[in-house]
């Protein structure tokens, strides 16, 4: 299923979720805010929707690299050859900056980027001591390193996210944020295993994929 089929179902889940509770127009904004990113998250593994932009930096960030390698090198060679000067540190430089730019894949750069912003709602969540965002930026800042349809698309995740929306609920005070969060989060596991490739609900204790067909 593609990004876009996700938030679709999301935001259906949330207006699900403003027709059934009291309507307010502050909690209908939680309410298809939740469902929308709990329909994305599973997918924070591998490149998707939410990580979208960030994959455009990390290519950026790896051209900036491999060029300000090219030139840091050109621009040293000039010297060395031109006025038989040579300096040490930028050479260094320029080997790392190259070595970078041609050997670390774009996914790297994204991963790192993705657990970056985990890092800051983790440090944000143990600051105002609110356990629900320290496992949130928990969860940002180690799936990426996951493989793509692999812990993030278990029941045992859906358990974890479940676990991190009732914490926002107990935060916030407003009923549903739970069910919204975990219904969210099951219709994209939901939705994958109508695919081909299906879904590891039960790994690592079951490693294969289950699939429905239509």
């Amino acid at each position: 299923m593609t990004g876009k089929t996700h938030l679709a179902i999301g935001g259906v889940i949330g207006a699900a979720a403003c027709l059934y509770y009291p309507f307010q127009a502050n909690h209908a904004m939680i309410f298809l805010s939740v469902a929308g990113f709990s329909a994305l998250s599973a997918d924070l593994d591998g490149p998707s929707l939410l990580s979208g932009k960030i994959d455009k930096i990390s290519k950026l960030l790896r051209e900036l690299f491999l060029w300000g390698g090219i030139v840091l090198a050109a621009v040293l060679a000039y010297l060395y050859f031109d006025q038989g000067q040579f300096y040490r540190t930028y050479t260094v430089s320029a080997v790392v900056l190259l070595l970078l730019g041609f050997v670390t894949r774009e996914g790297i750069f994204r991963n790192a980027l993705v657990s970056v912003v985990g890092g800051v709602i983790l440090y944000l969540g143990w600051t105002y001591q609110l356990n629900w965002l320290m496992g949130f930026g928990l969860f940002v800042g180690w799936v990426p390193w996951l493989d793509h349809r692999g812990m993030t698309h278990t029941i045992w995740a859906l358990g974890l996210w479940g676990a991190i929306g009732w914490g926002l609920e107990k935060h916030l005070h407003i009923d549903g944020i739970t069910v919204v969060a975990v219904a969210g989060y099951a219709s994209h596991l939901l939705a994958d295993t109508l695919t081909p490739q299906g879904v590891k609900w039960l790994y690592p204790i079951y490693k294969r994929s289950i699939k429905v067909r239509l």
